[in-house]
């Protein structure tokens, strides 16, 4: 189960504020490689705060990458080029999919 990490005793309208101030929803990448396997896989989901740095939550999923996702061929070191670089460039945003999904009554035109 995908857990919103980072949330923690924040109230609905703070959450809410914070959306409106540039917060966002991300997850991060990792790769991890064992010969002919390479496994592709993203981290929970965290609230980032307006002007928040993301490397405190990437840089875990970047080391393991970075250490684990090159053996696998021939997948492992494009899984892991593009994990480190989906990683260093901010994670993925997914906060118009988080806000989908929590209120699927809303249609996006």
């Amino acid at each position: 189960m995908i857990q919103i990490k980072n949330i923690e005793r924040l109230s609905v309208d703070e959450i809410n504020h914070e959306l409106n101030n540039g917060a966002k929803f991300v997850i991060f990448q990792y790769c991890i490689s064992i010969l002919i396997m390479t496994f592709k896989r993203s981290s929970d989901i965290y609230f980032i705060k307006s002007g928040e740095s993301t490397v405190k939550y990437s840089i875990g999923f970047s080391i393991i990458t970075f250490i684990l996702g090159w053996w696998g061929i021939p997948w492992g070191p494009i899984y892991t080029i593009g994990s480190l670089y989906r990683n260093i460039s901010g994670g993925k945003d997914i906060t118009q999919e988080v806000l989908a999904s929590l209120n699927p009554n809303v249609i996006e035109e």
